[in-house]
This record gives C-alpha cells, sequence and structure tokens, in this order.
C-alpha cells in the first residue's frame, strides 16, 4: 500500500472506523515486510487450545489432522496483553481543519485497538473530559473490537478536561498489569499530568502518552491582529502575528520539551503526533514503546 492512503485527509473521506483500521493497520503491516517487530517471532514456545474468535492461521493443522482439535502456536512473541486506552474527550479536541484533532485520534485509537485485536491482546477504553464518560474493560471476547469502535465514533466532545478522573477510576478496576494509551492534547500543567498518570507505573504498567496537536498549534500562520478563543473557556486573547511567531511558539515548545521530559523521567513513552503526521508512524513509535518496555 502506498504512503498516501495513510495520509490522515485520505483517511477522512473513508466511511467507517472499522474500514479505516483496517486500512491502516494492513497498510503499515504490509509495509514492514515481515518484520520481527509485529506480531509472532519465529521462536516457538508451546501450544494452547484454539479459542473462538482465534485467528485461524496460526492453527496447527497437522496436530488438528492427527488428533481432531485444534492447537495454536504460541510464539515467544506473543505478549497476550491487557491494552487500555484513554481518550481525550475535552473540547479543545474538536480544534483543526481535515482531521480535527478529534478525528485524527479515533483514527489513531481505531487502528490501535484493531491492532491489538489482531495480536490477540484485550482491549479496553476510556472515554473522559471532566468525568469519566464511558469504560470499557479490556476484553478479547469476540466483539470486543465492534464495541470499542463504536463508542470511539460516537463519542461526543465535552468541555473541560479533568485528568484525575479516569485514572483514579482506572486504578480502582487494575487486576494486573498491561499497557495503557493515553491520547490527548494535554492542555494542562505537566506536573498535574505526572501527578494523575503515574500511579499507572507504580503498579508497573506500560504507560505511553500521545500528544495529538493540529499544525497550527505548533506553527501557527497569523497575518494580522486577531482575537484567539480558547475553547474550552470561551475566553479571549488579542494577539499579533509577532506573538505568534515568536513567544507564542516559545511557550508551546516549552510546554512540549517539558511534558515530554517529565513524562520520560518516569518511566513512560511520550511521542508528538500533528494532526499531519502518516497514522503508520504513530504504529511504528507504538511497537517501538511496547517492544521497549518487554
Amino acid at each position: 500500500m502506498q504512503q498516501n492512503y495513510l495520509d490522515p485527509q485520505i483517511l477522512a473521506s473513508i466511511s467507517g472506523l472499522d474500514l479505516v483500521a483496517k486500512t491502516v493497520v494492513q497498510g503499515f503491516v504490509n509495509g514492514l515486510h515481515r518484520s520481527p517487530d509485529f506480531g509472532f517471532s519465529q521462536e516457538f514456545a508451546e501450544y494452547r487450545m484454539y479459542s473462538p474468535g482465534d485467528d485461524l492461521r496460526h492453527v496447527d493443522w497437522n496436530v488438528y489432522a492427527r488428533t481432531g482439535k485444534a492447537y495454536l502456536k504460541r510464539y515467544k512473541g506473543e505478549t497476550n496483553t491487557k491494552v487500555t486506552v484513554l481518550l481525550d474527550l475535552s473540547k479543545s479536541m474538536g480544534y483543526g481543519g481535515t482531521p480535527s484533532k478529534i478525528d485524527y485520534c479515533r483514527y489513531l485509537v481505531s487502528s490501535l485497538v484493531y491492532l491489538a485485536s489482531q495480536q490477540r491482546d484485550a482491549a479496553g477504553l476510556i472515554l473522559f473530559d471532566d468525568e469519566v464518560r464511558q469504560f470499557i474493560p479490556p476484553s478479547s471476547r469476540i466483539g470486543q473490537l465492534h464495541r470499542i469502535l463504536h463508542a470511539v465514533e460516537h463519542a461526543e466532545l465535552g468541555q473541560h478536561t479533568n485528568f484525575s478522573k479516569p485514572f483514579e477510576k482506572f486504578m480502582e478496576f487494575i487486576r494486573q498489569r498491561g499497557l495503557v494509551i493515553v491520547v490527548s492534547d494535554f492542555y494542562a500543567d505537566p506536573d498535574t499530568i505526572l501527578e494523575a498518570i503515574s500511579p499507572l507505573r507504580w503498579k508497573k504498567n506500560e504507560v505511553v502518552l500521545f500528544h495529538v496537536l493540529d499544525r497550527q498549534e505548533l506553527e501557527p500562520t497569523l497575518n494580522v491582529p486577531s482575537t484567539m478563543i480558547d475553547m474550552e473557556s470561551g475566553e479571549g486573547l488579542e494577539v499579533t502575528p509577532e506573538y505568534m511567531r515568536t513567544e507564542y511558539r516559545t511557550r508551546i515548545n516549552n510546554h512540549i520539551d517539558t511534558l515530554r521530559s517529565k513524562v520520560q523521567g518516569a518511566g513512560m513513552d511520550y511521542f508528538l503526533m500533528p494532526t499531519d503526521k502518516p497514522l503508520d508512524a504513530g504504529l511504528r513509535e507504538y511497537l517501538a514503546a511496547r517492544k521497549g518496555r518487554m
């Protein structure tokens, strides 16, 4: 698959998150050329019984022919991890063109969950703004992928973000460690974000932060003095082109650098994801982070 099929603007023309996710993941996998970073390694570990919903490609048909029982080959590259994605639905996530930040996040989250399901990981979802709006506990049951994609596709934006709420709720349900992916524009004080998320590391979870921002938030182009409106508070601020070229860029870069430094210093992974970044890059970063935590 050509790289341009993974371009966010092209993906925006595809109807249905299930098709978007399939397009991204298949294009990504095709581009790996059987990389050992994806799916099963070549080192055999053991057999396990087939369960409904398992990928039939990994059934050992020779064993089935001899015994009449279906067994799957397990390899040392197989992890069967619990993967929980937390998606920020604050109003600021609605900013942007085609795609908006929230639409880009829908593509990213759907692709990550689809990838997890392809590897038979148990996927779950938390949608939040200033409250937890929906919680789908991690599961590898049949229909789980559809439940998550449906929730992501129909999620509505709220108003403000409260990072403590979803993580407090999530901590109540953690029974075993897993992979936690947080997708947000992270418009909050880095110390506040770190205070909310860090307890997950204490329970030895792998934590990955995808920081999604529109290109105009990173490199704004402004030709005349304008009033900038905060999408969450509704407050206005008079700004000049000179301010946006200099002080604003310094402030947003400092925010990003501080957040990245604090997150990585706490043993978590941070990835900046502009909304014009092809989705295969996000998946490569996901796999690199996962490999680094194993």
